[in-house]
């Protein structure tokens, strides 16, 4: 029996993570989206299925009218990308009320027909709504968690790689804390063939990239003058796969803390392993002063976003 994922919204992210998995060939896909979409879910998902004899992918896609759940039964991992986008001076914080409900919504949903499934968040503002998903569901923590450090380490790498002119396969980041302005970079876990960034360009030079990768996510909102898509869609479909293979991946996801980092009763972005159960190991890195108080403002951030919630 072929997996299932099921993307609940199937705007720009969710479409673009749709095709990312469709080549993936690991799944068959079911889009879904709110009411008002009315049959644009069918109409994606019959494109994408119409892609796959030029792309070379076998996956099966299919797509829901009018809001429908149907057809989502026994899915192996749901994907939660609805909710409203950010606009142009529009914080992630400003989207707290607006996408509390949504979030609830989907949960409500999806969760009785695939009660087994793993849950990846993506909604914004992300650590706070995937709190909401996680305290929502009443799920294990295992099962339920958010995109956060990957999208953002991402950044960071092809920030590294075009400054430097080498391949990106040499480059490795690793970005902790909050989905948002206050991100950890931890520059002495970040490396370019093994050496640290520290020792391939000033600090002025480091300084900067680090502040552009914070301000990521804007930039592209003031360029498109919407979220962005194409790289969310695929640090989920990153995650997706690494679940569905149980690939023991290590990547920063945005998990619940019982005590790990000295946190607790918050969402927040460490690196976990993913496997077939979800986050099957939350590892601890060790922090330099600096390092907690950079992570300790982030906490800080998602701490008052979190007290937004209704």
């Amino acid at each position: 029996m072929r997996n299932k994922i099921s993307i609940i919204g199937a705007g720009n992210v969710g479409a673009s993570c749709a095709l990312w998995l469709a080549q993936a060939n690991i799944a068959d896909l079911v889009l879904v989206d709110i009411p008002q979409a009315e049959t644009m879910p069918v109409g994606k998902a019959l494109d994408l299925l119409q892609a796959g004899p030029i792309i070379g992918y076998d996956s099966h896609l299919t797509g829901t009218a009018g809001g429908s759940y149907d057809g989502t039964e026994n899915s192996d991992v749901v994907i939660i990308t609805g909710g409203l986008p950010r606009k142009p001076g529009m914080s992630r914080e400003d989207l707290v009320g607006a996408n509390q409900q949504v979030i609830t919504d989907i949960i409500d949903n999806a969760l009785p027909r695939s009660p087994n499934a793993i849950f990846i968040v993506v909604t914004n503002p992300l650590d706070t709504m995937t709190y909401l998903a996680y305290k929502h569901s009443k799920l294990p923590k295992n099962r339920i968690f958010g995109q956060a450090g990957i999208l953002d380490s991402a950044r960071f790498a092809a920030f590294v790689a075009e400054e430097l002119k080498v391949s990106l396969e040499n480059v490795q980041t690793v970005v902790l804390g909050g989905h948002g302005d206050e991100m950890v970079p931890l520059l002495r876990y970040s490396t370019v063939f093994g050496v640290p960034l520290t020792e391939w360009m000033s600090p002025e030079k480091l300084d900067a990239i680090v502040a552009r990768t914070r301000k990521g996510g804007g930039e592209i909102v003031n360029l498109l003058k919407t979220s962005a898509y194409y790289a969310p869609g695929a640090a989920l479909a990153k995650m997706a796969i690494a679940v569905l293979t149980d690939q023991k991946l290590i990547v920063p996801c945005s998990t619940y803390l019982e005590g790990e980092y000295g946190l607790n009763g918050i969402c927040f972005g460490v690196p976990v392993k993913l496997g077939r159960n979800g986050v099957e190991q939350i590892i601890e890195l060790k922090l330099t002063d600096e390092e907690k108080a950079m992570a300790q403002k982030s906490v800080g951030i998602i701490r008052e976003t979190m007290a937004a919630l209704k």
